[in-house]
């Protein structure tokens, strides 16, 4: 897969140098580079981003999804040659991502503020653990711990079981998102004034945006959000039923939607009984509601079971794993997945670009660069000319 000159994403013509590593400043440039803009990538000379050799299996992918569209140049920012580099080529860029401690960036003397100096329209996104100011800012700080901090953690599993991971690091893909959505708005603002602007996303400060009301509960009325397993605290039926052949998910908490479940149980008298004809009165039974659902379901496949859910238009699906989703054709429509020739792999499906535009579509341009730096002589002689210096 090679580049062309065009194309055709909303960031087309915007420079990004990237100088995080593992995902959250990472996955930052993915996001942007899946819009159109060009990401340059710093890395370390000998050892690279660790994120090269993450993943699973016999074959870790992980660098081919969070590095496509980018390039890679070997630059030592410990070193004064390094500096420089990244200082000519930050000179040329629209955003600069870093995902850093605090103070690191001052310490290799590439302090935002001079930057700044030098190219004024500049955006900085800087993500870290706890954020740039504060009591905490300078203690190191992974997604995990982001995840706990920020409540995320404290209401996952089940309530006799310490509290669960959700299985993916959504703390560092949070605080990555809120920072490329930031370096958007900042180009908005570039636009009308000409001047850059520091985005501060902090792991911790992420998660809990998506905390919903679990602060305005507590100081309302002093209650604390608990940890429910699979169901929803008084939302039924919402879960996950057994079927003789495997698992099925539910959710027809609605009153129009459980009497249409209902009917499709064959017990439609469910949804005019007082126990359970209002969304109060199956929150009050939840466990009740959710074994006699159960005792129906296992007498089904889930094949069965899905198919009279379809009939019965009840919201429900089945519980993917990878190889579901690359078997099925809604997948395949919507251009859900993507497969991409490499060298090494061969091909590698992985996810498409997100969210679609109609006008500007993003797209995966070329595949993560398989050497530390391959990129170098060309990123330098484009940005930089043929000398290597800033102009």
């Amino acid at each position: 897969m090679t580049e062309t000159n065009s194309n055709g994403g909303a960031l087309e013509g915007i420079r990004v140098v990237e100088m995080g590593q593992l995902i959250a400043g990472p996955f930052c440039g993915q996001l942007l580079g899946d819009m159109g803009a060009e990401i340059v990538k710093l890395e370390p000379p000998e050892t690279g981003d660790p994120m090269r050799h993450w993943g699973q299996g016999e074959k870790p992918s992980w660098w081919r999804v969070i590095a496509r569209n980018k390039y890679s140049v070997a630059c030592n920012l410990r070193s004064e040659e390094g500096q420089k580099l990244a200082r000519d080529l930050i000179a040329k860029a629209d955003i600069l991502i870093e995902n850093f401690r605090p103070g690191t960036l001052e310490k290799w003397n590439l302090d935002p503020v001079d930057l700044q100096k030098i190219n004024p329209g500049l955006i900085v996104v800087r993500v870290s653990g706890y954020g740039q100011t504060g009591p905490y800012s300078a203690q190191a700080g992974f997604g995990g711990i982001g995840e706990a901090m920020g409540g995320w953690r404290g209401i996952v599993g089940h309530p006799d079981r310490p509290p669960a991971r959700m299985g993916v690091s959504i703390g560092d893909t949070l605080a990555a998102s809120y920072g490329c959505m930031g370096a958007l708005a900042a180009l908005h603002h570039r636009d009308k004034t000409g001047e850059g602007q520091i985005i501060d996303s902090a792991l911790y400060e992420s998660v809990l945006q998506v905390m919903e009301s679990t602060i305005s509960d507590y100081s309302a009325s002093g209650t604390k959000r608990q940890r429910t397993g699979s169901t929803l605290p008084a939302i039924a039926p919402s879960n996950v039923y057994p079927c003789r052949d495997g698992e099925y998910l539910i959710g027809a908490n609605q009153d129009g939607v459980f009497a249409r479940l209902a009917k499709a149980m064959g017990q439609p008298e469910l949804a005019t009984d007082e126990r359970y004809a209002t969304h109060t009165a199956r929150g009050a039974r939840q466990e009740e509601l959710d074994a006699l659902i159960s005792e129906w379901t296992k007498t089904l496949t889930v094949e069965e079971l899905e198919a009279k859910m379809l009939e019965a238009g009840v919201p429900a699906g089945r519980i993917y794993d990878a190889e579901d989703m690359m078997a099925d054709p809604h997948f395949a429509a919507r251009e859900a997945l993507v497969t991409i020739a490499d060298e090494e792999l061969g091909e590698v499906t992985m996810q498409g670009v997100f969210p679609k535009m109609s006008k500007t579509p993003g797209s995966v341009r070329r595949p993560a660069p398989l050497k530390i730096g391959q990129d170098s002589d060309n990123v330098i002689e484009r940005w930089l000319g043929k000398d290597g210096a800033a102009e």
